[in-house]
């Protein structure tokens, strides 16, 4: 399974190229800026573009979507409470529970994490934790944008701390001390952890 970490635009934003290595399907998440860049390596790696997936709607992870669904055909995914604050159209609308499947090596379940946006989304498969603006290495999107709320974040956080610990969390943002990190490490270090009750000696 291809996973190929991309860095676009002005605010360290991590675009993710998913595809399976035996048919070739696969699928980007957020894809924010750089949409040359992002198409590219799409291109160099040989993969069939089946899904666009959004962690939520803000610009800065959506703005190169209509781009490659231009250039592609592939189809848009959004949580259907995010798509009313959307600029463009979205060919999928999920919710919680969802699975997003792109060749056999691709399967992606949608964990709806409202919070930063009523329809922010994490997408778990293989292992791997894609949590966009939900929770990045040591700490977790922000809250003081409109739409968002404090209270209802730490609920999603604490939803997804009871995935496995070895999980990888795979964050929207360069933010932390590295690029990726884990549950576990998260649970011990992340500065929201005792406020949000997730906190692990």
């Amino acid at each position: 399974m291809l996973i190929k970490k991309l860095e676009v635009g002005k605010m360290a934003n991590f675009c993710y190229i998913l595809g399976c290595g035996k048919t070739g399907q696969g699928a980007v998440i957020d894809p924010g800026a750089d949409g040359d860049l992002i198409l590219d390596e799409i291109k160099k790696h040989g993969v069939k573009l089946k899904y666009i997936l959004a962690t939520h709607f803000h610009y800065d992870h959506t703005d190169m979507i209509p781009f490659l669904k231009r250039e592609t055909g592939a189809r848009t995914v959004m949580h259907k409470k995010d798509v009313s604050y959307y600029k463009n159209d979205i060919d999928i609308a999920v919710q919680d529970g969802d699975i997003l499947e792109a060749g056999v090596q691709v399967s992606l379940t949608v964990l709806h994490t409202p919070g930063h946006t009523p329809g922010g989304v994490c997408y778990y498969g293989e292992g791997m934790l894609f949590t966009g603006d939900t929770l990045f290495v040591g700490d977790s999107g922000r809250t003081d944008f409109p739409y968002g709320h404090r209270t209802t974040l730490g609920a999603s956080i604490r939803r997804i701390m009871k995935l496995p610990e070895e999980t990888i969390v795979m964050p929207g943002h360069d933010y932390g001390r590295t690029q990726t990190s884990t549950l576990l490490q998260e649970k011990r270090d992340n500065i929201n952890a005792r406020e949000y009750g997730f906190y692990k000696k």
